[in-house]
């Protein structure tokens, strides 16, 4: 049998994770960096985000579309729902905090201007705002920053430490461009406090399950 919600738009929902009960949808995939260049452009329509309860069958907005603000990934903590906004005209990024059937409430705001738009986030086992190119910068609720190699990724914070996972690859013949009998391709998760002292460096790769929990492989 087939469930339906009780509006069909045909959109693919995600499961928000670390909990069970609500998924979401965006109208597209214009992220937050993209406003720079429909910016140049006369400006973009505006998305629209939608959620979705599986216990219910209820599918609501929390926000009208409007012309140049865009949506980020929703994030689950300690009973709420977390969720950055981006108005461009604006110069704007709200993080707003909400429950199941009740208005989102405004937690902070950022200047657009004054943040990097590239994969900007909320992250963490806390909730925080920030975002990675060759540096990870976090905005809120503390203010720091560490520089990464193009092979890093920042996976999550937790208790003061950065978990960053590395691409590591091993016995390539760059005068042939192939890989040799020797060669290797894994990953490293390297942790590190706020000030960017290395606490640990092991060999792994970082999962996130659905219920929020991190898994090393």
């Amino acid at each position: 049998m087939i469930r339906k919600f009780k509006k069909i738009s045909g959109k693919y929902i995600e499961k928000i994770t670390g909990q069970e009960r609500l998924a979401y949808a965006t109208s597209d995939s214009t992220d937050f960096y993209d406003l720079i260049e429909w910016s140049r452009h006369g400006g973009y329509q505006g998305s629209v985000i939608q959620f979705y309860d599986f216990e219910t069958g209820e599918v609501w907005r929390p926000f009208e579309k409007k012309r140049n603000v865009v949506y980020g990934r929703p994030a689950f903590w300690e009973g709420s729902y977390f969720l950055l906004q981006g108005d461009y005209d604006e110069d704007r990024i709200t993080l707003y905090r909400f429950r199941i059937g009740e208005a989102p409430e405004k937690v902070t705001d950022l200047k657009a201007s004054e943040v990097d738009l590239y994969n900007l986030e909320i992250m963490g086992t806390e909730v925080r705002i920030v975002s990675q190119n060759d540096v990870f910068r976090c905005y809120y609720p503390e203010q720091f920053s560490l520089p990464l190699t193009p092979q890093d990724t920042v996976c999550f914070l937790e208790d003061g430490k950065v978990y960053i996972e590395r691409w590591v690859e091993e016995g390539w013949d760059n005068e042939n461009d192939c890989a040799t009998d020797a060669y290797e391709f894994y990953h490293k998760v390297i942790v590190k406090n706020y000030s960017g002292k290395t606490l640990s460096e092991e060999i792994g790769s970082l999962h996130q399950a659905s219920d929020g929990t991190w898994w090393m492989a």
